[in-house]
């Protein structure tokens, strides 16, 4: 338990002066409230994960652009040129990047948020905030990286000549599913790695296998329904499939798969966010 006493002029502290915190019990409701409070916090650890991001690189910002895109110049030349796979009726490359810049939003939220409570432990030792800041603040500075790979992506449908059709108005929401799906399974990895350290090196082999998991160097049209609308299971089957319906004019709209995908991250969100809640007491002395 932790008392603060709020002492003016050697005066006695009021009553209404003293905070107590103690220690949580069994499982925690999820305050919202004490979260909005410390927004300032969320700010500015967002903002110095950007910049401790890119921090005496040579490229700089120029990373974000450089993993998707040399990612995508593989895909096209192994699946795209030598397998044949199949892209929806679009060019390859564009069909592959236009996947990947969801992707990497999500692939890297999702590493960065399993190491905040480990990289910010002097942080937790020291003082009180609600520790759910650290891995939203991971995930939402992947937003600047996401909006330089988007401009590419942008310049690449002007090359080829297409133009985004009506359906864009929904991106907001694709990305918005994207961040939930990202943070949900990043709060679970999150505590788990407080716990147990070899989590960081199980979650690069686990985006390896969700990348060739989810439908980005080949179409969800491959498969038949009702295996289509199962597959959503992965919510970034949506997001992905989302982003070539909204932008590139694909037939294959996401259909079924995306309400399950939507579901999906909803799930992975609120039992992630109860599960580190459960956790947030043992933080401080395990970190």
């Amino acid at each position: 338990m932790i008392t603060l006493l709020k002492k003016t002029n050697n005066e006695e502290p009021k009553a209404s002066e003293v905070l107590i915190i103690r220690p949580s019990r069994g499982w925690r409701h999820i305050n919202l409230n004490e979260i909005w409070r410390y927004r300032e916090l969320l700010y500015f650890l967002a903002w110095r994960d950007i910049k401790v991001r890119y921090k005496q690189t040579v490229l700089g910002a120029a990373w974000a652009i450089i993993q998707p895109f040399f990612t995508m110049i593989i895909f096209s030349i192994f699946f795209g040129k030598l397998a044949k796979i199949p892209s929806d009726g679009v060019p390859y490359p564009i069909f592959a990047y236009a996947a990947l810049v969801p992707w990497t939003f999500f692939a890297n939220g999702l590493m960065e948020s399993t190491n905040s409570l480990v990289t910010s432990a002097n942080l937790i030792r020291k003082i009180y905030f609600p520790r759910l800041v650290l891995p939203i603040a991971a995930v939402i500075s992947g937003i600047v990286d996401f909006i330089l790979a988007f401009v590419v992506l942008l310049g690449m449908m002007l090359f080829y000549g297409i133009m985004p059709t009506a359906n864009i108005v929904w991106l907001p929401f694709l990305l918005l599913l994207a961040l939930t799906a990202s943070l949900g399974v990043g709060m679970w990895l999150t505590a788990m790695n407080v716990q147990f350290r070899d989590v960081r090196y199980v979650v690069p082999f686990l985006v390896q296998v969700w990348l060739f998991a989810t439908p980005i160097a080949y179409p969800s049209s491959l498969l038949v329904e009702p295996w289509r609308t199962f597959y959503g299971l992965n919510p970034m089957v949506g997001v992905v499939e989302g982003f070539r319906w909204a932008l590139l004019g694909t037939d294959t709209t996401p259909g079924g798969a995306i309400f399950v995908s939507t579901f999906m991250a909803i799930m992975l969100f609120v039992s992630g966010m109860f599960y580190f809640r459960r956790m947030e007491r043992t933080f401080a002395d395990v970190v």
